[in-house]
């Protein structure tokens, strides 16, 4: 891999990760289309440039995640005066409000990496087949034409522990590849009866433990195999090139989604998805050979 093919499927990367139309699934087909090998280092590669994606998330919603919005228990003036038992609760709210939002966070992350440390080899087995990346762009393309009136009634955004878990299993479903993960999470968040922005601010902020763990295992794995750290050395450039543009893509990526999805619906990138699926499965049928090597 040189870097002109690092930056392309950076690209890719970052326009497509937080979008519901399979970052994994683009980056494949991506793959196939440059001719790229697929190596221990280029399988690792698209998933260690999810961590650039991701630093764009923590970057847009600073505040959010790091719990440092102003709140009135936060104030002197909220505690002063108090004493005693009093005093304790107003802290304990204090500090249930900074630890909620992680909690949460760590309940909907649990499921998918269970199953993914149960089933890592038959889930990287599925990522190199085309076939099922077309099968399932397509099946949830026409899914999505229909998720916002399945799952239009808003009853409350916020978030308990039950809808957290519900849709860490929802999360569980993108471990097949051309699924989604983006779109597994905020329909999942939907069917609790999240509003979408919400839902897909949700989904965002999931995706930083999930791919975070993602990144790791897969960097830890990579190291342990022999000459894995001298293969790591000598592509460390292309790595970094990699994060960088991922980042900033997926910051643009992030701010149009919220926009398009809040005022739109899903219906478009159902069709989109419906579209290069399609396009995939006749290349296919015709006799291309769309498979990595």
């Amino acid at each position: 891999m040189n870097s002109i093919e690092a930056i392309i499927i950076a690209i890719v990367e970052g326009l497509t990760e937080f979008l519901p139309v399979s970052s994994t699934g683009h980056m494949i087909i991506t793959q196939n289309m440059l001719g790229v090998e697929s190596t221990d280092f280029v399988k690792a590669f698209t998933v260690i440039i999810q961590f650039g994606a991701i630093l764009s998330v923590v970057c847009l919603y600073w505040n959010r995640f790091f719990r440092l919005n102003p709140c009135k228990i936060f104030d002197a003036e909220a505690v002063k005066g108090i004493t005693g038992v009093a005093k304790w609760k107003t802290y304990g709210k204090r500090f249930l409000y900074k630890f909620d939002f992680y909690w949460k966070l760590l309940v909907a992350f649990l499921p998918a990496a269970v199953i993914g440390f149960l089933f890592s080899d038959a889930i990287d087995s599925m990522l190199e087949n085309v076939w099922v990346v077309a099968v399932m762009l397509v099946i949830g393309g026409v899914f999505m034409l229909f998720v916002d009136k399945l799952f239009n009634r808003v009853s409350s955004d916020e978030l308990t522990e039950k809808k957290a878990l519900y849709i860490g299993f929802f999360q569980c479903i993108a471990m097949i590849p051309g699924v989604s993960r983006s779109m597994a999470t905020i329909v999942g968040g939907m069917s609790q009866k999240l509003s979408r922005k919400t839902a897909a601010e949700f989904s965002f902020f999931l995706a930083v433990p999930t791919m975070f763990a993602a990144t790791a295992y897969k960097l830890l794995k990579l190291i342990l195999e022999p000459g894995g750290l001298a293969i790591l050395n000598e592509n460390a450039g292309i790595l970094v090139i990699g994060n960088v543009v991922a980042f900033v893509v997926a910051l643009l990526a992030i701010k149009f989604f919220i926009g398009f999805v809040t005022k739109y619906g899903f219906k478009a990138f159902g069709y989109y998805r419906i579209i290069v699926g399609g396009i995939i499965l006749v290349m296919l049928w015709m006799g291309y050979n769309l498979e990595i090597v």
